[in-house]
């Protein structure tokens, strides 16, 4: 990262960035002063010192500085952009709910997933991708995926834990994720195609926050390549899907990319989203539902291996629900409502880790909070750890208690204090699809083998999202009578 920071210096034009930023720091005749802050040197600003606090696993930490030096409020630059950080309740609830702010992503981001995803559309637009991904992600739906994502967890299982003495968490969860969400997705089973895609996304998400300068030997670079060869998989099979529907072949219900093609309106009448618009929001599914639930169900993992008290709960809670079923008989939409504690510990880790660090808003108009003034065009940042671990929203922070949230009792909190899953209209849509792929995976987990972490320094680094140290290695022991 470092050194595609320094080829950037002499790939843009330094001047003109310069003239830019100096002249968007001029508070407009008559409006809110800008909040207090610098946004440091043109292109780089603050953007290598919080890639570097992320890294070292002092991002948190990094904000906090922040927050303590200019207060909830404050002004800067990252990835070539001036930004506004806000923090606190209050804040998040304004990022989430304000119309005059629309969702945005680093432009490294937006170059590796597309123009047209629900992380880039606004207004209609936005609504109608949204409606689509929600289609398919709703109840009735995920009801008839509980098989084919045990199934999977099943299989993973057998293949890649049963019989080792030790195995190394990380790959392998993103590998399961990755399994599962491409077979709902796409349908794709095991085979040469899905192999070449799960190839491709281990690159994808190494620009995603970076200088978006396309120069030889840089993360960016690498990720462009890597979205590009995926888009072209993608694409072929939505050419393939379509020719199935046509056919008779292929469902609204047997994969996203066959429930998008077959959208109607409430009329009737049929719409078709366009094939970038499927592309680009498949590339968004994709990280969605396989980084961040692989990365959930590692730290799980590496929590339980230290904390035998909460891990003996969960297996008396999967046991329970084991012995009222046949050997080998397959878990129901009931069973992962019983599975109320592991949820609690899942909710707890994402309070923790969560694998979001923060995420960015564009002011659409100027737009003002706190009494100070958000131009029109800068970027707005907020930071999930500021509530997340504020002794004043959740008693003793640092302290792992799943029971923060049983009955809901996170509610007593004040709103937009959680926001692992983020808020507002944009909250994520596939929220009860991680719970199912969290609690599948978790009952064969805990019920089938007992661990203990490799690694004495138990440390984790952000890039952006959150990796534990070495991908978490422990030694694995099968437990005989599962």
């Amino acid at each position: 990262m470092d050194l595609s920071l320094l080829l950037a210096l002499t790939a843009i034009a330094f001047p003109v960035l310069l003239h830019l930023l100096t002249r968007a720091t001029k508070p407009r005749p008559g409006t809110a002063k800008l909040p207090p802050g610098s946004l440091g040197l043109p292109v780089i600003g603050q953007s290598l010192g919080l890639l570097r606090a992320m890294r070292a696993n002092a991002a948190e930490r990094w904000v906090q500085d922040r927050v303590d030096r200019y207060g909830p409020v404050s002004k800067l630059s990252l990835f070539g952009a001036p930004t506004v950080l806000l923090t606190g309740p209050a804040a998040n609830k304004f990022v989430f709910f304000s119309g005059a702010l629309a969702l945005q992503q680093p432009r490294s981001t937006q170059r590796i997933l597309g123009e047209r995803s629900i992380l880039e559309l606004t207004g209609a637009d936005h609504k109608r991708i949204r409606g689509a991904l929600a289609e398919f992600l709703k109840p009735d739906m995920l009801r008839l995926y509980v098989g084919k994502i045990e199934g999977e967890v099943r299989r993973h299982l057998d293949e890649s834990w049963s019989g080792r003495a030790t195995v190394t968490v990380m790959p392998l969860m993103k590998r399961l994720t990755f399994d599962i969400i491409s077979l709902l997705l796409f349908g794709l089973e095991h085979g040469a195609v899905r192999d070449a895609l799960a190839g491709d996304f281990n690159h994808v998400m190494d620009g995603m926050w970076a200088v978006p300068v396309d120069l030889p030997f840089t993360a960016f670079r690498r990720s462009l390549k890597a979205s590009a060869s995926a888009r072209r998989v993608i694409a072929g099979i939505t050419l393939e899907t379509k020719a199935k529907l046509e056919r008779g072949e292929a469902s609204r219900s047997s994969n996203l990319i066959a429930c998008l093609l077959s959208l109607t309106h409430d009329a009737g009448a049929t719409t078709h989203l366009s094939e970038e618009e499927i592309v680009d929001n498949s590339m968004v599914a994709l990280i969605a539902g396989h980084d961040t639930s692989s990365i959930l169900m590692t730290f799980m993992v590496r929590h339980l291996a230290n904390d035998p008290d909460t891990l003996a709960a969960m297996v008396q809670e999967h046991d329970e629900i084991a012995k009222n079923k046949g050997d080998g008989e397959a878990l129901t939409w009931d069973d992962l409502a019983k599975m109320k504690f592991t949820w609690r510990v899942a909710l707890e880790t994402l309070r923790l880790v969560p694998p979001i660090f923060g995420s960015f808003r564009r002011a659409l108009e100027d737009v003002e909070f706190a009494g100070y003034l958000i131009p029109k065009g800068w970027q707005v940042f907020w930071a999930a750890s500021v509530t997340h671990m504020d002794a004043a929203i959740f008693h003793d922070p640092a302290k792992f208690d799943p029971s923060r949230f049983k009955d809901q009792s996170s509610a007593t909190a004040p709103p937009c204090s959680f926001v692992a899953f983020g808020g507002g209209p944009r909250i994520c849509v596939g929220m009860e699809f991680a719970r199912i792929e969290t609690l599948v995976t978790m009952h064969h987990l805990v019920r089938r083998f007992r661990w203990k972490l490799c690694c004495k320094e138990d440390t984790f680094a952000r890039d952006p999202m959150p990796s534990p140290l070495h991908g978490l290695p422990i030694q694995l022991e099968n437990k005989s009578c599962h």
